[in-house]
């Protein structure tokens, strides 16, 4: 005897309940991936966005092991040498896949003058941290955290644009 439930059984790949089966389900998320892949391949500025994005979060991963790698250095030198690898990676990602200038930026430009504009940032973070604490005195490590994600989030935004515009840009060179 053939139990009831195998009977009414839909055949694989088809919807059910409004939900889409795994094969489909699995289609869809591969054309959905190849969208998103050739969006983000464009040059316009909010593919650039999101891939400067994804270079920051790379960039940041990679400050944070070399930060604690060599924090029995001291937690300076762990800060510097975290901040030269991170800018150095993220200065080359850039230029090779945020904004495709692998062809009309040199490494030594794209070093030098994101670097540049890196260093910016840092100066930026270091005096917002040197003017809390004349402000205000010792605001606890979360303050300071948020202080520093506040300040480098918006140098973050300014150094996209000055990136996109100056050092990447695909007008002439002066």
């Amino acid at each position: 005897m053939t139990c009831p439930s195998l009977i009414r059984r839909s055949p694989v790949g088809s919807v059910r309940e409004g939900r889409p089966q795994a094969p489909e389900a699995l289609q869809q998320a591969g054309q959905l991936v190849a969208l998103l892949r050739e969006r983000l391949r464009q040059d316009d500025a909010g593919a650039q966005f999101a891939r400067y994005v994804v270079v920051g979060v790379v960039s940041s991963a990679l400050y944070a092991l070399v930060f604690i790698a060599l924090q029995v250095a001291g937690d300076q030198a762990a800060n510097l040498a975290g901040a030269i690898a991170s800018t150095l990676l993220a200065n080359e990602l850039h230029r090779r896949l945020t904004f495709h200038a692998g062809g009309q930026v040199s490494w030594f430009t794209a070093q030098w003058e994101g670097g540049g504009l890196a260093g910016i940032g840092l100066v930026a973070t270091s005096l917002a941290l040197a003017g809390v604490h004349a402000l205000i005195g010792d605001v606890g490590t979360v303050p300071q955290l948020a202080l520093i994600a506040a300040v480098t989030g918006a140098i973050g935004l300014v150094r996209f644009v000055a990136l996109r515009s100056w050092v990447f840009s695909a007008g002439p060179r002066g």
